[in-house]
């Protein structure tokens, strides 16, 4: 079952439910994916998914952040319902240990030993952790932790 289905199979137990936030949710992620789908001509495969989905997550991170700094509450409260939803279709996020063992793995295999190297670093601990949903920011940190040693 594609993922499109998936959400028009949640979209209408939510319509039967009644639940009109979760329902909203549901309709912004297919929206989106319908837009990727169109901009980009063609069937949406995996990996266009999660970068959608990821992208919605991101999305609503930076509107949580910007509503708390404004004082609006409520607005930031009904983003992390949405950001709920949304982080509910994407695989398991990777561990701290996981994105660790990643960036040694990856150091060892491209031989990096200097800041410069950290592109190539982190290209191969993603590919390493490819299938779990990763935080860049994170694993960017971790990276430049290990090559400034």
């Amino acid at each position: 079952m594609s993922l499109l289905d998936k959400i028009q199979a949640e979209m209408t137990a939510a319509m039967k439910a009644r639940d009109q936030a979760r329902l909203g949710a549901l309709r912004m992620i297919k929206t989106a994916l319908k837009k990727y789908q169109v901009d980009h001509g063609g069937k949406l495969d995996e990996a266009a998914e999660m970068k959608v989905l990821q992208s919605l997550v991101k999305q609503r991170k930076e509107s949580i952040e910007m509503y708390r700094k404004g004082g609006r509450e409520e607005q930031a409260a009904q983003e992390e319902a949405e950001l709920k939803i949304v982080e509910s279709f994407l695989p398991a996020p990777a561990t701290g240990e996981e994105m660790e063992a990643a960036v040694e793995a990856a150091i060892q295999e491209t031989g990096a030993s200097t800041m410069r190297d950290m592109g190539r670093v982190m290209k191969a601990a993603r590919e390493k952790l490819s299938g779990k949903t990763v935080d860049g920011k994170t694993l960017s940190d971790k990276v430049k932790a290990r090559l400034s040693q």
